[in-house]
């Protein structure tokens, strides 16, 4: 299982949100061998004044969350979030200093999906790559 959540300021991010999540649902079918039909995505579009960030950073600022099943690899992590960073940059022309990635691993027990705990879910896909 992969949540993604994406933050950015309105302006920036409502016009890309269809190709933003193809991207980044891209890259995670690559880096976790992951199904091409789990695909959950939410944007959270966010006015100027509800949206701090520091110095050096413009208005595509992006802040994605990637929350997972523990299991994954720590080199199919880390080849996630290459793919981001290159595809967001050459796709979307957003540069990496405006990119900020956290993937945040839960047991499958912490997950409640379709009526059960992740644990006792059958997955179609394996989580350990």
């Amino acid at each position: 299982m992969a949540q993604v959540k994406v933050f950015g300021l309105k302006e920036s991010l409502n016009s890309i949100k269809g190709r933003f999540s193809e991207i980044i649902h891209s890259c995670v079918v690559e880096a976790f061998i992951f199904p091409l039909d789990k695909k959950f995505h939410r944007f959270f579009p966010m006015d100027k004044e509800d949206f701090y960030y520091a110095p050096g950073r413009t208005e595509a600022y992006t802040i994605i969350e990637i929350s997972i099943f523990e299991g994954r690899s720590l080199d199919s992590k880390k080849q996630l979030i290459r793919l981001l960073f290159e595809r967001i940059q050459s796709e979307l022309s957003i540069s990496p200093e405006d990119i900020e990635i956290t993937i945040l691993e839960t047991p499958k027990s912490n997950w409640g999906i379709r009526g059960l705990p992740g644990d006792e879910l059958q997955l179609n896909y394996n989580v350990n790559v």
